[in-house]
């Protein structure tokens, strides 16, 4: 099936709101085996909608509208898309229903325009809203879909979530699976040189890769009838894929939002230790990222930003000797550091970082993108020098990720040797 965007709002238009709703069902169509041809942005103004509809229909078997599902004059995209239908818009009790639901269950008064949100073309089927006043639909006709989404994010991943993704896995008839590979210490290039012939003919399973900074992932899709036949036919690919590619995949899941921080939580979660951090150049990235995964708090129990010499002396215990003869960008200070945060939090694990992020700051001999790691546990303390080049943020990110991944492989290395 081939799909296209529709974006609606003049806010996107201008710049001056993200689209991050293209991205997120971007990235679902794909998890759901549908190719998206194109994505396009229209203003509030009737005619550019119904245009940008009737052509997009022409062109694709799905079109997705985001925005204009609200109750003021400018939420308009429901009326253009029947237009360029050719059907009538209706009042549907069950929508309205909805609607007067949401503003009892939130105790707040309903001024008359919140009923437009009531108003589908004739023959809709009613998705409801569980976030917000505005419920969406789908449109059938001559075998084309239109469905209509609202514009807040919160509002519209929910919908797609619980009832767009039914719906094409209902329409296409069958199974979609989808298996990720994620990948850290080999780049894009290397990744796309060893697994190029199965990228080019695997049609069902399908390979297609994803890269973000310092890491690639690999979506592997299967279509089948049945569940238990799509992983028949992933297995084999994913060994196929580890025996080209060696140990640099990290963690294979189902879930395209799965990142670092969420298997090293995982791992310390199953080996049942605990982890600390002590930041200076990353400035407490790493540990603002672990707690973002749910579950954080059994093993991550504090994290120390330590950017100046001072705090790194006081919290941490970093002799003053040792800054003043190695500087705070050294093997010695980062064993210092991590093994004062270890102390410090009573961790079985700390991890530590300590670089020149840029642009200044570099020196001949401690240049920017130099980073030194620090690792300790009850085994002893280790720490390695890391030689990052690009922009400030990049050093930053490539660090914390470098700094994650060591702390993830101590954790199953112990867990192995347990």
């Amino acid at each position: 099936m081939i799909a296209e965007i529709v974006a609606v709002g003049t806010e996107l238009l201008m710049g001056q709101v993200l689209n991050t709703d293209a991205q997120f069902i971007a990235r679902r169509l794909s998890e759901a085996g549908i190719t998206l041809h194109r994505q396009i942005v229209v203003g509030d103004n009737p005619e550019r909608i119904r245009q940008a509809v009737r052509d997009a229909i022409a062109r694709a078997d799905i079109v997705i509208t985001t925005g204009g599902l609200g109750p003021t004059a400018d939420d308009i995209t429901k009326q253009a898309c029947a237009q360029a239908l050719g059907l009538a818009m209706e009042r549907r009790p069950e929508a309205e229903a909805m609607v007067r639901a949401w503003f009892a269950k939130n105790g707040r008064e309903m001024t008359e325009n919140n009923l437009r949100q009531a108003d589908f073309a004739k023959g809709a089927r009613i998705l409801p809203n569980a976030n917000g006043t505005a419920p969406a639909c789908i449109v059938e006709k001559d075998g084309k879909a239109v469905v209509n989404l609202p514009g807040p994010p919160n509002e519209l991943t929910g919908i797609f979530d619980s009832s767009v993704m039914p719906y094409l896995a209902e329409r296409s008839g069958a199974v979609i699976v989808s298996r990720y590979l994620r990948i850290f210490g080999m780049g894009e290039s290397s990744v796309a040189s060893r697994l190029q012939d199965l990228m080019e003919t695997c049609e069902n399973p399908s390979v297609a890769p994803y890269c973000s900074t310092g890491e690639v992932q690999l979506r592997l899709t299967a279509r089948c009838k049945t569940r238990e036949e799509a992983d028949a036919l992933l297995d084999p690919l994913e060994r196929e894929i580890r025996a080209r590619l060696g140990n640099v995949i990290y963690a294979v899941t189902q879930d395209s939002q799965f990142h670092m921080e969420h298997a090293l939580v995982c791992a310390l979660r199953q080996s049942g230790k605990t982890l600390s951090t002590a930041e200076s150049c990353t400035g407490g990235m790493i540990s603002s990222r672990i707690v973002n995964v749910t579950g954080a708090s059994d093993v991550f129990l504090q994290g120390f930003v330590t950017y100046a010499n001072e705090a790194k002396v006081r919290a941490l215990g970093v002799r003053e000797e040792t800054l003043a003869a190695y500087g705070a960008v050294s093997r010695e200070t980062a064993l210092e550091m991590a093994e004062g945060a270890r102390r410090a939090a009573g961790t079985d694990f700390a991890v530590s970082v300590t670089g020149v992020a840029g642009p200044g700051g570099g020196t001949p001999e401690k240049p920017v993108g130099l980073v030194w790691l620090g690792l300790a546990s009850q085994a002893g303390a280790w720490a390695k020098a890391l030689h990052l080049t690009g922009s400030r943020e990049r050093i930053r990110t490539l660090a914390a990720l470098h700094a994650m991944h060591w702390a993830l492989e101590a954790c199953r290395e112990e867990n192995a040797g347990e």
